[in-house]
């Protein structure tokens, strides 16, 4: 079925006001008063829906209310340095589609410095990317101001892992036999260029675990993502 999303405050006990670009879009589906589509809270729960009128204009009669059931069991956040191009548009869209529960964008060293011009493209295909994949929440697209910032966020998950090219030791399969189910997970990714010492020296004394994907080197918008399905794998979710 189509999904859409709404504000908590549009949804009623009968009702539910669509926004104007989702009635465009419902009109565009051509979807008939007979079938159903989806409206997400943003929150957790979906409500069945078909399309009716209220005041001249579109809405959702609620059906049926149900739990969302794209949800993972655990809450992972990525943190993705800033890079060019559509590399961040890429990772964003699959980190969602995956399960991140929120994406956290950082300078670096090596990296882009931070554009918050970017943030609001990014929300958008975020959002595009909850509604195909099924997704109960909409990811939050954050900034930290600073590496250090947003290494010391990271490392308050229950279990920080830190993607490092220059791990030769630690593999993120044998570090996640270690997990324990419901733990909160962090993934932190760098740029093009990788991360330079003095910032895995600052990842690892803020308390996260340098562990390495192999021997291939990935490039910065794919190592992400190949961490996430692990984590998601691993956990069940996928």
């Amino acid at each position: 079925m189509h999904r859409f999303f709404a504000a908590p405050s549009d949804i009623g006990a009968e009702i539910i006001q669509l926004s104007q670009g989702d009635s465009v879009h419902i009109r565009a589906l051509r979807l008939r008063p007979s079938e159903y589509f989806i409206v997400c809270d943003g929150h957790g729960t979906d409500y069945i829906c078909r399309l009716g009128k209220h005041d001249g204009g579109s809405v959702a009669e609620i059906m049926e209310t149900v739990p969302s059931l794209g949800e993972p069991s655990f809450d992972c956040a990525v943190f993705i340095a800033f890079s060019k191009g559509a590399k961040l548009d890429i990772a964003v869209q699959k980190s969602v589609e995956l399960g991140a529960c929120r994406i956290i964008l950082f300078p670096s060293e090596r990296g882009e410095k931070a554009d918050m011009k970017k943030i609001p493209r990014l929300q958008r295909i975020a959002l595009e990317a909850a509604k195909q994949s099924g997704r109960g929440i909409v990811p939050a697209i954050m900034v930290e101001d600073t590496f250090g910032s947003a290494a010391t966020y990271a490392a308050s998950a229950d279990f920080p892992l830190f993607l490092y090219e220059c791990e030769s030791e630690t593999t993120l399969r044998s570090t996640l036999v270690d997990y324990s189910t419901g733990q909160s997970v962090s993934i932190f990714t760098g740029s093009e260029g990788g991360f330079t010492d003095r910032e895995a020296d600052i990842a690892k004394s803020s308390g996260m675990t340098s562990v390495t994907l192999g021997k291939r080197i990935l490039r910065c918008e794919t190592a992400p993502i190949a961490a996430l399905a692990a984590v998601m794998y691993h956990t069940g979710n996928l």
